[in-house]
């Protein structure tokens, strides 16, 4: 059944999309699943707390890639799959595009490694849907520090780590038309939504 993901650079409003997303469809009679990675689980959330401390500013770009594939695959066997097989419409903040964005591009991890770990947390589970939300990094930045108050520890990074990000997304979305589904992240709030809708609905016609 339904998988969507909703990715992008930081700040680009994809969590306040798929909180929207989840509101509809729920108003609209389906079962929804709103989760995200990393901290979908118990387990999960433990491992965010390590990767999102500022604290951990040492923390090596191939660890901090083994973790969030740990916590995948602790989430694709207690939510993400369940939610699938019993039919619900699962939206999942960030996934595999993130890891090949930030920790490939970003941080410079073997695509070679990536790939075949990944491919063991993903077990098979793959979006059928994704829906990217486009963004300057400055702007998202600024987006980010506001709504936090602070910097965190991937906010913190170079510049030109969040532009290698944004790059390797759009990478993704030229390689698979199919699945990946752009989206201006540069309007209010509103018009993004609309866009958000028209993509779901398309793709999932009641």
């Amino acid at each position: 059944m339904p998988f969507v993901t909703f990715e992008g650079v930081e700040g680009c409003g994809k969590s306040t999309q798929l909180s929207r997303a989840a509101e509809a469809l729920r108003a609209g009679g389906r079962e929804v699943v709103a989760t995200r990675e990393p901290g979908g689980t118990a387990i999960g959330r433990r491992i965010r707390e390590i990767l999102m401390d500022v604290d951990h500013r040492d923390l090596e770009g191939a660890a901090e890639w083994l973790l969030l594939e740990a916590d995948r695959r602790q989430h694709v066997a207690q939510v993400l799959r369940p939610g699938t097989e019993r039919g619900a419409f699962v939206l999942c903040d960030r996934y595999s595009d993130s890891t090949e964005a930030y920790q490939v591009h970003g941080r410079g991890v073997a695509q070679d490694a990536v790939t075949l770990v990944d491919a063991i947390a993903r077990d098979g589970l793959v979006p059928e849907l994704t829906l990217l939300y486009d963004l300057d990094p400055a702007l998202g930045l600024e987006r980010a520090r506001d709504r936090d108050k602070g910097s965190g520890r991937f906010e913190s990074a170079e510049m030109a780590f969040h532009e290698r990000v944004r790059a390797a997304y759009l990478a993704i979305a030229r390689r698979e038309p199919a699945r990946v589904v752009v989206i201006a992240a540069d309007r209010p709030p509103d018009e993004v939504f609309s866009s958000t809708w028209t993509a779901i609905s398309r793709r999932f016609p009641s």
